[in-house]
């Protein structure tokens, strides 16, 4: 409308407070992100697994059906359960995540929408914290919250005494899947503000988790070293799930060098988001 005609007025309806406006972004994210039938089809998918481990907890807890069945040799569900549990779901949660951190980030900077949200009452911090709610809660969906429930079911049908007893069960399963999470949306959200095409982006997450492990083992091969398994995250996650449910998996990476490359990991994605999420580009 023309200013001179002076008949606009302020806004007088109700603010959001200031503590929850980052969850705007999640808002809108999440109606963009539900419209994909594709992303519905492969969380359900992420679902079988776990829903395959309550069967076969019930199974394992019932001595008629496995009388009846004559089945023998069935393996008690304890921390090697829960870390086979922990490596399936973890993989398919950084396949989740390759899917949809690009679009979170790699959008805004390509459209160059950045200016429109930091022109008004936001902080990067808020935005970022905005992008990572929208992983976090959909990560957790298909880890942590099915790994906590098989753990009751299992202490429902054995006893309390089980949960007692392997309580460190519950904490490994929370913490390390948590930690497992928030590194994958840092990677994520890193990666997508470093390409603005949203292909190349979700190619370049899913080459982290591929290629180190082939780049390791032939650093290991070649320099007869163990060193090489430091940049395979996944051996590295999977050492810190070792310690977290005492289990021995085999590997020769030490407990203080895996925490040691999370938090180098950790420390490159924040500052690549600080760098790259920002009101302007300097173009050369």
């Amino acid at each position: 409308m023309a200013v001179y005609k002076r008949t606009y007025e302020g806004y007088d309806g109700v603010h959001t407070a200031a503590w929850s406006r980052f969850l705007i972004l999640a808002r809108h994210s999440y109606g963009r992100l539900f419209q994909s039938k594709f992303l519905i089809i492969f969380i359900a998918l992420c679902l079988f697994y776990p829903v395959a481990c309550i069967a076969y907890i019930y199974l394992a807890n019932n001595p008629v059906i496995i009388s009846t069945l004559r089945l023998q040799n069935i393996a008690n569900v304890d921390e090697s359960f829960f870390y086979r549990f922990c490596t399936v779901q973890g993989i398919f949660a950084y396949i989740l995540t390759a899917f949809i951190s690009p679009s979170l980030v790699s959008w805004d900077l390509s459209d160059g929408a950045l200016p429109l949200y930091f022109c008004r009452p936001f902080t990067r911090t808020e935005y970022i914290i905005g992008k990572l709610t929208v992983l976090l809660p959909l990560l957790s969906l298909i880890t942590w919250i099915p790994g906590l429930l098989l753990y009751v079911i299992e202490g429902t049908l054995t006893g309390w005494s089980w949960m007692k007893d392997h309580f460190f069960i519950a904490v490994g399963t929370l913490a390390g899947l948590w930690i497992w999470i928030m590194l994958l949306s840092l990677i994520g959200l890193a990666l997508a503000a470093c390409v603005k095409w949203r292909v190349a982006a979700g190619g370049l997450i899913f080459g982290v988790f591929f290629l180190g492990p082939g780049f390791g083992g032939a650093i290991n091969r070649v320099m007869q070293v163990n060193a090489g398994s430091l940049i395979d995250l996944n051996e590295v996650i999977r050492t810190v799930w070792a310690d977290f449910f005492r289990y021995d998996n085999g590997t020769e990476m030490s407990v203080m060098s895996a925490w040691i490359v999370l938090g180098i990991a950790s420390a490159i994605c924040l500052w690549l988001l600080n760098k790259r999420i920002r009101t302007f580009e300097v173009i050369k």
